[in-house]
Order: structure tokens, then C-alpha cells, then sequence
């Protein structure tokens, strides 16, 4: 006979009916405390029984199916995984005695959960009584780039005084210098080999890297030069952080990787000749990334951090970097152009960022246009990555950076387009854009009413009132 354990079910409906345990025993024919058990489901319920149970609460079978409290249950795991919260592993027979044994308080739970979530995306994070902000470690790794303009004088000096010991002239004698400084200075034995898992492996003790065989060359060269600051720029780092204190061990380690990753792109592409180079090739990117033997992605992100502010003629053009992956994560994010990155949630799909996933190695062009009247001048296009074997889907990854239409004369990509009617309107998101007419908009925005009205099929998916004015104010002069 069919046995099924829905006492959590049970307890709720008899309470939305109002019924005490006593009376819906006498209604099914059994005892309180055997209704008692079963609502704990510590006793199975027959098929009879269940039957009677339908008539007596007045439902039909679904309702008994428990798809409500597993619901609740789904919804809970997921609020309380969430990192900000800082809750160790909930067991789960806690969470289902939350849904079973008080379910309007973990549907506030959610409700709250949803609220904050959308709080989230207008906010730069959630302020403490003390005023302190929380922040994800990653957000708060790039918050530390963000608010140095990307640029580590320190670090830079750091790179070059190596590079100058090094003796290297040419970027194409800078992956083999850093080789041998490692083998002959630190002792290091370096081999390239199959490293499952992993794409770099140092043993400090053993005095041994190991780079991956999957990595191409362009890689290889930025892992031995990490590998290099990682022993000699420790002080460089660290005077880089200076007083700034992290909230969390994960956002200090975050941080000095990231400044360690600096260090390396400015022994690979020293900032006077990789400046010059820019300029020359106008921001030619691929043709920076021959130049100097490293990566698309590398020359990108060595291009947002030419802002040395001291020196006449050594400030570059300020770009915004991203890396975005086919489901919209951001990886990296950087705003050096001004650029107005929504904190959490996607971006806007009318952006080039999203179309450049449909011409995979192609580099795109767009001229775009924020609702203030911000206007940038972006590029785009596909990196890929090594399957980790036969059948998984090698990682793709776009690419984009951007800068003022004002700059745009001193970037190749601006050749050719007319700057007055090539402008798409974007957004920052569709929950935060107030475009009328926009057909590419996923969600309503959130400050507006919807204007719904059933006689009228729009082209847009939502239709919305548009920003109440506030009145203005009597003219004292008639």
C-alpha cells in the first residue's frame, strides 16, 4: 500500500482552516496524538486515509503533494547560501523544519530576501549600523582597483628597475630574460608538463614551477612573470595596499593577486614603450598584442592602466575594461573611461558586449549611448580557452573596452563611423533604464508603474508611466 509522508502539508491546511488537532482527529477517525505523529511525519499516511484527509480539509490529492513546502524549502537554501550572509552550511532538516513548522516566516524570509536583492542593484552594498559597508570579496577587490584609477606608480617602478637589471631591449626578449631570472637568480627549475587541474603550480620548497601544456605561448610568458613579482615585488605589493584594510581575508588575497597580476603586465609591456606603441598604432589592439607577444585580453587591460597623472604626455586614453561570460557574469570589470557599471545584475542586451558572442573572433564596433547622454566609443570580441577534456565546452569569454566619444579621433575603431547618427541607446540595465521604446528589455524598471491596458498590444514588452515631474513652481512675476 502506497505510503507518503506530508505531515508538514497536513499542519498547514489545518491550520488555514482553523482546525485545532483535536477536532480534525475526530473528523478522520484516529486519535490527536496519532494526528500529532503524523503531522511530525513520524507515522506514514495510508491511501484511506488520505482520502479522508482530502475531504476532510476539503482539498483534492495535489494539494497533499507537499509542492508548496518544497517551494519554500528550494527558496531557503538558496537565501541562506547566500556568501554575504556569512552563515556556515544550514543543515537541511533545519530549513525544512523552518518551511514545514513556520511557513509564513520563511515566506517573509523570502520576501525580505527579494527586497534586498533589488536594494542590492541601486545600492553600492549593505550599510551596517556603523555605516560599514558589506561587500562580496570580488566587489570589493575591484572597488580597490576602481577607486586608484587602476594605476600603481610603485608597482610600475618596481617592473621597470627589474626589467633595467634584466638589461631587456626589445618585448621580444622579455619572456625568455624572466625564464632565466628565475632559473639563474632564484634557483628555480621551470617545466612545461600536463598539470590536471591547474594551469600554474609553484613548490616553493622544492624550488620548482610548473606551467600547464595547455597554456599558449602568450600565457606561458605572463604565468613566469607573475612568478617573478610573486619573489620580488612582495614589498612593491604591499606598499601598494598601504593602509587600505580589507573586510575578509579572501578580499585581501583577492587584492594582492590582482596587484601582483599588475606587476606582471608592467614587466611585459613597460608603460613608456607600451604608451608610444598605443599611440603609434592608435589603439590598435590586436597589433599592440603582436607587438608585445601577449594576449588580446593582456593589451586590453594594460591599456586601462596608462593613467600616470604626474607627468606632462604620459596620461593614455582612459578605457573601461569588462569580461563577461555567454550567461552575463562579470569576471572583471574596470571604469577608468567613467563608465557606469550596474553593481549586480545583467546589463543591457542592446550593448555590443552581448552581440559580440554571435561573430566568435571578430571584433565589433559600437557607438554607445547611455540615457544621460554619456556616449562611448566600444569594442568587443571573443577570447577563448582550453577545454579541460574531450566533450567539455572550451570557456569563451568577451572582451570589451570602451572610452569617451570625445577620444574617439585617437582610436583606429573610430575610422569611418559617423558620430552624429551611428549611436545605439543602451541602458545600464533594464531594471534601472527608463527607455520607453526599447523591444530588447527583459524587465520593467523599477521606479515606474506599468501601464497595462488590454486594448493595446505594444512593441516594446513593457509598457511603463513615465518619471513623474514635480510641479513647477509659480512664476512670482505673473
Amino acid at each position: 500500500m502506497a505510503r507518503t509522508l506530508i505531515g508538514r502539508t497536513v499542519r498547514r491546511l489545518r491550520q488555514e482552516k482553523g482546525l485545532a488537532q483535536q477536532a480534525l482527529a475526530a473528523r478522520l477517525g484516529i486519535s490527536a496524538s496519532y494526528l500529532n505523529l503524523i503531522e511530525h511525519d513520524q507515522r506514514a499516511v495510508t491511501a484511506s486515509l488520505l482520502i479522508k484527509l482530502t475531504e476532510a480539509l476539503q482539498v483534492d490529492i495535489a494539494a497533499l503533494s507537499g509542492l508548496r513546502e518544497k517551494a519554500i524549502e528550494t527558496g531557503l537554501r538558496e537565501v541562506l547560501s547566500d556568501p554575504l550572509l556569512g552563515l556556515d552550511q544550514v543543515p537541511e532538516e533545519e530549513v525544512g523544519t523552518l518551511a514545514g513548522s513556520a511557513p509564513n516566516v520563511a515566506r517573509a524570509m523570502l520576501a525580505l530576501y527579494r527586497a534586498w536583492r533589488v536594494a542590492r542593484e541601486d545600492s553600492g552594498g549593505i550599510a551596517l549600523p556603523t555605516g560599514r559597508r558589506i561587500l562580496l570579496p570580488t566587489e570589493e577587490a575591484r572597488d580597490f582597483f576602481h577607486d586608484r584609477a587602476n594605476h600603481f606608480p610603485g608597482l610600475e617602478a618596481a617592473a621597470e628597475a627589474i626589467a633595467a637589471e634584466m638589461g631587456v631591449t626589445a618585448p621580444s626578449e622579455m619572456n625568455h630574460a624572466v625564464a632565466q631570472r628565475l632559473r639563474q637568480t632564484h634557483g628555480l627549475v621551470v617545466t612545461v608538463t600536463a598539470l590536471p587541474g591547474a594551469l600554474r603550480r609553484y613548490d616553493p620548497t622544492g624550488r620548482r614551477l610548473d606551467l600547464s601544456e595547455t597554456l599558449p605561448r602568450e600565457s606561458r610568458g605572463f604565468h613566469l612573470a607573475f612568478q617573478l613579482m610573486l619573489l620580488e615585488a612582495g614589498e612593491a605589493v604591499q606598499a601598494a595596499i598601504g593602509g587600505f584594510e580589507p573586510s575578509s581575508a579572501e578580499a585581501g588575497q583577492l587584492i594582492r593577486i590582482g596587484l601582483l597580476n599588475y606587476a606582471a603586465a608592467a614587466l611585459l609591456m613597460p608603460y613608456g614603450p607600451f604608451l608610444a606603441a598605443a599611440r603609434e598604432l592608435r589603439h590598435d589592439l590586436e597589433a599592440l598584442a603582436s607587438r608585445f607577444g601577449v594576449s588580446f585580453e593582456q593589451a586590453c587591460h594594460r591599456l586601462t592602466t596608462l593613467q600616470r597623472p604626474d607627468e606632462p604626455g604620459q596620461r593614455g586614453v582612459p578605457f573601461f575594461f569588462l569580461r563577461v561570460d555567454p550567461a552575463g557574469n562579470v569576471g572583471k570589470r574596470l571604469a577608468a573611461a567613467g563608465f557606469p557599471f550596474a553593481r549586480f545584475g545583467g546589463s543591457c542586451p542592446k550593448w555590443i558586449v552581448h552581440q559580440a558572442f554571435a561573430t566568435p573572433g571578430s571584433l565589433r564596433v559600437q557607438l554607445a549611448q547611455l540615457p544621460d547622454g554619456g556616449t562611448f566609443l566600444c569594442v568587443a570580441r571573443t577570447v577563448h580557452g582550453v577545454a579541460a577534456r574531450w566533450g567539455d565546452p572550451p570557456p569563451v569569454y568577451v572582451v570589451a573596452m570602451g572610452c569617451d566619444i570625445s577620444r574617439a579621433p585617437e582610436v583606429v575603431y573610430g575610422d569611418g563611423l559617423d558620430l552624429e547618427k551611428a549611436m545605439v541607446g543602451i541602458g545600464l540595465s533594464c531594471r534601472l533604464c527608463d527607455r520607453m521604446d526599447c523591444r530588447s528589455r527583459a524587465f520593467p524598471p523599477l521606479e515606474h508603474r506599468l501601464a497595462l491596458d488590454p486594448l493595446v498590444a505594444s512593441d516594446a514588452p513593457y509598457r511603463f508611466e513615465p518619471p513623474r515631474r514635480a510641479p513647477r513652481p509659480p512664476n512670482p512675476a505673473g
